[in-house]
């Protein structure tokens, strides 16, 4: 008998979901303190920097730096088997706010920490798109 496992997939909450609706999109969304303007990610009720509740969505470029990567020739799951090598990515949006995503469009040789790198909006289905980046 075998057991067969779902790929691991975000579940978007009542506070991430501007950010997920906006990747549906097409579009990066980010929040943004309008009390200290700080721009925050991952999504949250409360501003890391002065703690205050105002909060308010932005659409920004989606322009990115790579900060620093990995790269993974054995699947971290079995559910990736299919999908190594992987390019794993912290990026630093232009706002300074850094994430963990994926590189794909990338040949392996050119992946250099700093190169500038754009927005790609995969659908994973109906509901769901996932933020990678390529090359600028």
């Amino acid at each position: 008998m075998s057991i067969e496992l779902e790929r691991p997939l975000p579940r978007p909450t009542p506070t991430s979901r501007p950010f997920w609706d906006g990747l549906q999109e097409g579009r990066v969304r980010l929040q943004r303190c309008d009390d200290c303007g700080a721009w925050v990610f991952y999504p949250r009720n409360r501003c890391h920097r002065c703690l205050s509740a105002a909060l308010t969505w932005h659409d920004v470029s989606g322009a990115a730096t790579l900060y620093t990567f990995t790269i993974a020739r054995q699947p971290t799951s079995p559910h990736f088997a299919g999908d190594v090598p992987q390019y794993l990515a912290v990026v630093e949006l232009a706002e300074g706010v850094r994430l963990t995503s994926t590189l794909v469009d990338v040949d392996e040789s050119r992946i250099r920490v700093g190169m500038a790198l754009a927005p790609v909006f995969e659908p994973v289905d109906d509901d769901l798109t996932m933020l990678r980046f390529r090359p600028a």
